[in-house]
């Protein structure tokens, strides 16, 4: 076992799409289409677990965030308008320039890193919520890269993963689909090899003294041009997890 996580080919390979992070239009519009989806699951799951007035304008005041794989900042300034306290950690330096420069156009005090899940855990920061959306797929060693997530996890603390399925489907749909026939995203974005099932998920996550309390799919629906929660789990899905206070 290596004691990294870094895959240094899928870092050129977000490193050179940087600048596109905040374009609705460019390489990253998947992303800004799928971004209300699991921001309304982060708010709405987080809000429940801590108890917070979902009414507030900061319901999330108090709360330390991490997200991991930050990339050009899609879920950190959200949740920085929500209230919490926002660090973003990302292994490409491009990618953290664009999101620092981005939250500072926008007005917003983010704590941005270039850094990787285990130098954070092995410097003992904890969160009160850990990101890991969109990101496991992309890593080397795995085992390692869960177990960094949730170590940063604080006792009473949330961990949010989203992935895509290793299934049929999913190989038809988000690679040969998405990348090859609608070019949604650039080819050779997904290693079919790297998908993992909700259940291995949930063993990693389990292996690592957290509770699995929710999981849910998430779905295109093409008429209305957005992605909705679902039961179906055979492509996308998002898994939510919490340690014991």
């Amino acid at each position: 076992m290596t004691d990294t996580t870094i895959n240094d080919e899928e870092v050129a390979k977000f490193s050179a799409m940087a600048e596109q992070w905040w374009d609705p239009k460019g390489k990253f519009r998947p992303l800004h289409k799928f971004n209300p989806v699991r921001l309304a699951y982060i708010r709405d799951k987080t809000i429940e677990h801590f108890g917070r007035d979902g009414t507030q304008r900061a319901p999330l005041k108090g709360l330390k965030i991490l997200d991991i794989g930050c990339g050009g900042g899609l879920l950190c300034e959200p949740m920085a308008r929500l209230g919490a306290t926002v660090v973003g950690a990302d292994a490409a330096e491009r990618n953290i320039r664009i999101a620092q420069l981005h939250a500072t156009r926008s007005g917003l005090a983010i704590d941005y890193r270039t850094t990787t899940a285990e130098a954070l855990a092995a410097a003992g920061e904890r969160f009160d919520i850990v990101l890991n959306m969109e990101v496991v797929e992309h890593v080397d060693n795995v085992p390692l890269y869960m177990k960094s997530c949730a170590d940063l996890v604080a006792p009473g603390g949330l961990l949010f993963t989203a992935t895509i399925n290793r299934t049929a489907r999913a190989l038809a749909f988000a690679i040969v689909g998405a990348e090859y026939v609608l070019g949604w995203l650039p080819k050779g974005t997904h290693s079919y090899a790297k998908f993992l099932t909700p259940d291995e998920v949930a063993a990693l996550i389990e292996r690592n003294h957290m509770q699995v309390i929710d999981r849910t799919g998430v779905v295109f629906h093409p008429l209305a041009d957005e992605w909705r929660r679902s039961r179906d789990m055979g492509i996308n899905y998002m898994v939510l997890a919490a340690k014991a206070a």
